[in-house]
């Protein structure tokens, strides 16, 4: 495949990921006009329901995982051209969320349903804070890079790719993955918390907590002593409170 073609294909993977990423976040907070939400979906008893959707999130997770392992992206790159692996990962990603929207199963019945508006109104703009917590910080380490599009841009100027660096700019100062901790406030932070969206919530936040495990283990490969030491200073999804 010609070098001049990956930028267009690169640039249309990447617009598919970003109404994939807009529908998911209608998705969790169950926009009533969309197609399928959290409450709404393919109609099955709760065990199955249960059974279909954890299966979803585990395809999900291990799609994320097994295509970010170093060790995948040595043979991988045997087939996929590796200026375009990172658009390929994201394109399987983004289908992955599709197959998860189109067969998802509600499971009806609510955890906790808060009335009192202010509550209500709090929990929202929390809601909006961990999305865009999410997607900030991507932006602040290399969010063109994260999605494929600087990969092609360099290789279609001849340019070597770049050598990693540890970057901590301002939320990396506080937690080291404030991307993840945004995700978490946006699966958790909702006035109606039905069996449904219980499941989506806690079956992501295991995935983030198996992805963080692995995704430190490379960064400690590429920075070594550097990542280290910053481990030890930062939390890894709160802040450390009281030390230096």
């Amino acid at each position: 495949m010609s070098r001049v073609l990956f930028v267009p294909l690169a640039a249309a993977i990447y617009l598919l990921f970003f109404a994939t990423f807009l529908y998911f976040i209608g998705f969790v907070a169950g926009l009533p006009m969309l197609p399928t939400h959290v409450d709404k979906g393919l109609v099955s008893a709760p065990l199955g329901a249960a059974v279909i959707d954890l299966a979803l999130i585990a395809l999900f997770g291990l799609q994320h995982s097994v295509m970010a392992r170093p060790g995948f992206k040595a043979v991988w790159t045997m087939i996929v051209p590796k200026p375009i692996e990172r658009s390929v990962y994201v394109l399987a990603a983004s289908l992955v969320l599709i197959l998860l929207f189109a067969l998802w199963h509600p499971i009806a019945g609510n955890v906790w349903q808060v009335e009192a508006p202010i509550a209500r109104t709090a929990l929202w703009v929390l809601f909006a804070a961990g999305w865009l917590v999410a997607l900030l910080s991507t932006f602040l380490i290399n969010h063109f890079e994260l999605f494929g599009l600087s990969q092609v841009v360099r290789n279609l100027r001849n340019h070597a790719p770049a050598a990693p660096v540890l970057r901590m700019p301002l939320f990396y100062k506080l937690v080291r993955h404030p991307l993840y901790a945004g995700f978490f406030i946006a699966f958790w932070a909702t006035p109606v918390m039905s069996y449904g969206h219980l499941l989506l919530a806690a079956g992501m936040s295991a995935y983030v907590l198996i992805a963080i495990r692995y995704e430190e283990r490379d960064l400690v490969d590429t920075f070594g002593h550097d990542y280290v030491a910053y481990r030890d200073r930062v939390g890894m999804l709160t802040p450390k409170i009281g030390r230096r």
